[in-house]
């Protein structure tokens, strides 16, 4: 009976714009949290999944993005799941447990006897409600996700080791230089109020430990100085490495589907996990039809009900079309994710690319590449107001915004000039995103400059040649 008047919360992290800049250009002029996947903002699956917890008071986002691009959201998703959702600004990253230690007093205000903790950028079923009965079972202070995965890829996580009868974490390590473990960190969590006394604890150390590092010796003070300022607290090193092994955490192994989203690459192929996980919960948002009085829908997609799209063309799978999208006759569209305003003029071909916002695809053009998630260029990218003119084809290349592309590339990376305007590379963008000066280059000596009439009209029947040899799917 007690448990059926206990409060729960939920926390998810959302960080800020000094994070995610491998999401670039799609992250430009839009927090990540709030691209669309599957169409709905990538922060809307795990407030949604939330909406299933048992006696759920409050939801919180917290990360460092200016109030004002997350308060049209927050204000619209509160009044359509009837839970309170708060955004809290971080006046500084104070890491993945300070976060919620900072805003420990309006987390617990409610006075909840749990508290879910959750990554913005994981892609998961979310487990919660069972998640939390099985930590009610465990008793101990912590429970985290947990999920197999291979070998090869098990170092770019957390990687743990867990009692296979009582489930206790016993040993935890972030993204070891040696394999330990297929096991791996979900970024899923729930905790009891205990947990802030453990963070705190972190802190208090910390302090102990530069005050003795200041009377001890110069050399001692100026390890101190390099070390983490006491209030900024992550849980994968200072909480869960600690405590594993001492009865306080333990697991919960999903048998279903988990991503990380960290690169547009990411983004699209969670987007059709999501896609297909609405067959199971919310099958009414997929689309369909039969090439007569609508189009002709292949496999799980969404259509936003205010896009308009022509009855001879052919969608899916994997397709989200987003709002005032316009897909004209005999368009193809596959693994593709269209953002606002988007024009596709007839017969254009899309496939395994993510479409910015405002940018048009001309007749029979293509936009395409091979689908390779994990690799920079294994999907094409257009960021927002691309124009990709009639019979252009653009494969596996990234394109940033405000471009306009009038002959076909492929492999390549589009930052300066297109049509022979100059444009600034944006500030932000550079090497540390794979997008190199030689790729500028590159797109440049491709792009620019005037053309005669011969040299116009070989370029033409080059552009006709390039569409006929490509690739054709039905």
């Amino acid at each position: 009976m007690a448990n059926s008047v206990e409060k729960v919360v939920a926390v998810i992290m959302v960080d800020g714009p000094t994070k995610g800049t491998r999401f670039r250009p799609l992250s430009f002029n839009t927090p990540k949290p709030l691209f669309p996947l599957a169409g709905q903002p990538m922060v809307h699956h795990p407030i949604s999944a939330c909406k299933k917890i048992p006696n759920l008071a409050q939801i919180f986002l917290i990360g460092f993005y200016e109030e004002r691009e997350f308060a049209l959201y927050v204000s619209s998703i509160s009044n359509e799941l009837k839970v309170p959702v708060r955004y809290l600004k971080e006046d500084k990253p104070h890491g993945s447990a300070g976060g919620i230690y900072y805003f420990r007093n309006l987390i617990m205000e409610e006075f909840p006897s749990h508290i879910f903790l959750l990554n913005c950028d994981v892609c998961c079923n979310f487990p919660l409600p069972e998640m939390l009965d099985a930590h009610r079972r465990y008793g101990g202070m912590g429970t985290l996700l947990v999920i197999k995965v291979s070998a090869e890829s098990a170092s770019q996580f957390g990687e743990l080791v867990a009692d296979p009868v009582t489930k206790e974490l016993l040993h935890y390590t972030e993204k070891p230089e040696t394999f330990v473990s297929d096991l791996i960190n979900c970024g899923v969590y729930v905790f009891t109020p205990d947990i802030f006394s453990a963070i705190q604890d972190v802190s208090i150390h910390r302090e102990d430990r530069a005050t003795l590092h200041h009377l001890s010796s110069f050399e001692a003070l100026q390890l101190a100085t390099r070390s983490l300022p006491t209030d900024f607290v992550r849980l994968d090193q200072d909480i869960l490495s600690p405590l594993a092994g001492k009865k306080k955490l333990y697991t919960y192994e999903t048998m279903d589907f988990w991503e990380q989203i960290k690169t547009p690459g990411m983004s699209l192929k969670c987007s059709a996990l999501y896609l297909s996980q609405f067959r199971y919960t919310t099958p009414h948002l997929l689309a369909s039809g039969d090439g007569i009085s609508n189009a002709t829908i292949v496999g799980d997609v969404y259509i936003h009900p205010s896009a308009k799209v022509h009855s001879t063309a052919k969608i899916g799978p994997n397709v989200s079309i987003s709002a005032n999208v316009r897909v004209a006759a005999g368009a193809r569209l596959v693994s593709c994710i269209i953002l606002d305003n988007v024009e596709i003029k007839e017969n254009a071909v899309i496939m395994h690319a993510i479409v910015g916002w405002k940018s048009s695809i001309g007749k029979w053009s293509r936009v395409q590449a091979g689908g390779d998630y994990k690799s920079k260029l294994g999907i094409t990218i257009l960021g927002e107001a691309v124009t990709v003119e009639d019979e252009v084809v653009v494969i596996n290349s990234i394109v940033l915004p405000n471009k306009t592309l009038n002959l076909s590339v492929q492999e390549e990376i589009i930052l300066k000039v297109c049509g022979g305007h100059h444009i600034d590379v944006p500030e932000g963008m550079g090497v540390e995103d794979g997008l190199t000066s030689k790729s500028a280059r590159m797109g440049e000596a491709r792009l620019k400059g005037p053309a005669s009439r011969e040299s116009l009209a070989a370029q033409g029947a080059a552009r006709r040649a390039f569409v006929s040899a490509a690739p054709t799917y039905i």
